[in-house]
């Protein structure tokens, strides 16, 4: 039983891992975490199911929603953030936006989707695959393929392109990268659409793993997920994948052993622990100051 639930919680963990690459490609560049990023979350599995209803086909379907979604985030950073960036507002200003905008998409999504639960396809349902007296799903299985797919194409990103180099000039010094001829703003925009295609694909994943999706879905998942970031370091994207695993793995044991009562309390559990501990997380750096 202790294997099998070492597996359901890699499985639950890689989406959490998903969501949490969101709060730290943001706030590597802004040192802002994007509390809206659980609802953009929901918004993108949502469209997903949308765009699938519509006969698009399950792969143009999920594609036409990571685009939207995408640039869903630039029309947040673009209406909401940018325009505070320019007017040199205090950081919790931002902080609080995001907030808003959160209730914002979500309440949105009620008004034209409706609050009740839908059925989402299950994508990878080719039935499971049995180790001794372990069976893993093969849904399960392709979670952590894809999850594990995606990123690395993160990871390349950031560190083998020029876009990324940017983004890591603008991480740096924001200042110097603009007098260096970087268009930060740009940079911003293009790191919002990454966090949102990322946030995308975790939702479809997540969905098609319950079979299940509604509006409010983002609620408590962003705020798991914002836990798995702070566990790992906010900033680092292997961080966010090992941050996700541990509170996925710790939620599937605790549901097993405590009762599914604990199961949400026990990323906070480990948030309060990392903060008290490790406030800078496992791979998070010390003393980060925004410039």
């Amino acid at each position: 039983m202790l294997i099998q639930q070492v597996f359901n919680g890699l499985a639950l963990g890689m989406g959490y891992a998903l969501i949490a690459v969101g709060y730290s490609l943001v706030f590597g560049i802004l040192r802002l975490v994007n509390f809206s990023h659980g609802s953009i979350y929901a918004f993108g599995a949502e469209m997903a199911m949308v765009f699938i209803g519509f006969r698009f086909g399950i792969i143009p379907g999920i594609i036409a929603a990571m685009i939207l979604t995408g640039v869903l985030g630039i029309c947040i950073d673009k209406v909401a953030l940018e325009p505070l960036r320019k007017k040199k507002s205090m950081p919790i200003a931002s902080l609080i936006t995001t907030i808003g905008i959160s209730n914002i998409v979500t309440q949105l999504l009620i008004v034209f989707l409706g609050s009740e639960k839908r059925n989402f396809p299950a994508l990878f349902d080719f039935g499971s695959v049995q180790i001794g007296h372990i069976a893993v799903s093969s849904t399960q299985i392709m979670m952590c393929v894809v999850s594990l797919i995606l990123m690395t194409v993160l990871v390349l990103i950031v560190y083998k392109t020029k876009i990324g180099l940017a983004m890591r000039a603008g991480e740096q010094n924001s200042r110097a990268a603009c007098m260096m001829g970087i268009n930060v703003n740009f940079v911003i925009s293009f790191t919002f659409f990454l966090a949102g295609v990322s946030a995308t694909i975790a939702g479809v994943l997540v969905g098609s793993y319950y079979q299940i999706v509604y509006p409010n879905m983002g609620y408590m998942a962003g705020l798991k997920a914002f836990a798995a970031a702070v566990l790992g370091g906010i900033g680092s994207l292997p961080g966010a994948l090992l941050g996700g695993l541990i509170v996925g793995v710790s939620e599937s044991m605790a549901a097993t052993f405590l009762g599914s009562t604990y199961r949400d309390s026990i990323a906070f559990i480990i948030l309060i622990i990392v903060l008290i501990v490790r406030p800078h997380g496992l791979f998070g750096r010390k003393g980060i100051t925004k410039v």
